[in-house]
This record gives structure tokens, C-alpha cells and sequence, in this order.
């Protein structure tokens, strides 16, 4: 394939960040569907969404990271409330076979922004390659200037990420941890999630400090280890 004269800087994959390392709970239809756009069989346009903390990035950077490993030219970017690049950052991505834009709602009311991506798109879709948006929101609650970039992000196939209950927080945090070389029982999860910020990622950051304490004190995370690692 022959890319456009702008190639765009590459990202970098976070490297746990893979459809192996996501626990899909109830939310195993979605990875199917990004699986499928990938192997050419599904849909060529996915929006997903829902609160923060639910694992939408992972999502996203586990599908470049697939694309990557069967041959495919992928790109990801997630977009800042506080901060957009440049719109000619977008020259050249529709000659990409999976672009993945994180936090599509932060270019509403930017009309820069939201003229550049409109004529984006549809370059993009004349090429029959994939895209994939995230959001916090469903695609029509998004507040575009653009009723035309409006009707676009309806299109295709939207799937809201389904939060998770307790306990399968507890067996994501065991599922997490045994991915990264560790152990935790469903007793220490517990602890955990009653004496922690609840939310996904902050209780993923969680899992490297505890790691990183066992390994310097060679202890099994045991309740009365969790208490002094976090002062409880």
C-alpha cells in the first residue's frame, strides 16, 4: 500500500494493552465486533462509548495493536479537553486500513477541527478502510457544529461499554494481576475495592504500586500488607 505524501507521527502501543489483557465481562460482543472489522468481515465504522474508566482506550489501542500484528497500517490518538493538534494531522491518515480516534467529542464546537475531520471521513470511506471513535457519550448526544459530521458518527455500528458490578472488578483485578506475573485472592480484591478510588484505571495504576511492593519485600499481598503498603 502507498501512503499519502503526510504520514502522521507514530504512536506509541501501550504494550498491556492488548485484546488478551482486557477482561471483557459483559462486554465480550464488542471485542467480537473490532475482531471482525479487522479480518475484513464486519463493520467499517465502530463507535463505542460510555463513562471514563471503562476501558474504551484499551479497546482502541488493542485493535491497532491486532492490526499491527496481521499486517495492517493502523493509527490512534486520543484527543485532550485542554488541547487539540493541528488539523492537518489528519492529511494522509485516510490511506491508513484502521484509524482509531479516542474522545471524538473533544473536537465538537471547534469548526477547524470539525470541517477537517468531516472532509476526513469521507475521503476515508471512499477507501473502505476502518475507523473506530470512542466517546463518553452516545454519537448523537455530541454537541457538532456540523449536522453533516453529526449524521456521519451515526453511521455504522455504536456500542455502548457496559459498566462493571463488584465482583467483576474482583476478578478483573485477580485476571489483571495474573497477567502481570502476581497473585491476588478475592479477599485482598475486596480489600481493595473497599478502601480504594473504584474506578478501572485508577485501580490498574494500583496494581503496579502493589507489584512493585511485593517484589522490593518478597510478600504475598496478604490484608495485613495491603493495610501498611496503604496506610489503612
Amino acid at each position: 500500500m502507498t501512503l499519502s505524501k503526510q504520514i502522521p507521527l507514530q504512536f506509541e502501543y501501550r504494550v498491556n494493552q492488548t485484546f488478551d489483557d482486557f477482561f471483557p465481562s459483559t462486554n465480550t460482543e464488542i471485542i467480537n465486533q473490532l475482531q471482525r472489522s479487522l479480518a475484513g468481515v464486519g463493520e467499517h465504522q465502530i463507535f463505542l462509548w460510555g463513562k471514563t474508566g471503562l476501558g474504551k482506550s484499551h479497546l482502541l489501542q488493542a485493535t491497532c495493536h491486532e492490526a499491527q500484528c496481521i499486517g495492517l497500517v493502523s493509527f490512534y490518538i486520543a484527543f485532550s479537553p485542554h488541547k487539540l493538534p493541528e488539523p492537518s494531522l489528519l492529511e494522509g491518515l485516510e490511506d491508513f486500513d484502521i484509524v482509531c480516534f479516542d474522545n471524538i467529542e473533544h473536537i465538537a464546537g471547534n469548526i477547524s477541527w470539525e470541517q477537517a475531520f468531516f472532509n476526513f471521513y469521507n475521503l476515508q470511506r471512499e477507501q473502505g478502510h476502518c475507523l473506530v471513535l470512542s466517546a463518553n457519550c452516545a454519537p448523537n448526544k455530541i454537541a457538532l457544529l456540523l449536522p453533516d459530521l453529526k449524521t456521519r458518527l451515526n453511521w455504522g455500528l455504536t456500542l455502548k461499554i457496559q459498566a462493571v458490578n463488584d465482583n467483576d472488578k474482583i476478578n478483573t483485578l485477580i485476571f489483571k494481576a495474573a497477567k502481570m506475573g502476581f497473585e491476588i485472592s478475592p479477599q485482598a480484591g475486596r480489600f481493595l475495592l473497599t478502601h480504594c478510588n473504584r474506578d478501572l484505571s485508577s485501580l490498574w495504576m494500583l496494581l503496579i504500586k502493589l507489584d512493585k511492593a511485593s517484589l522490593a519485600e518478597k510478600r504475598k499481598l496478604t490484608i495485613p500488607f495491603l493495610k501498611k503498603i496503604l496506610n489503612v
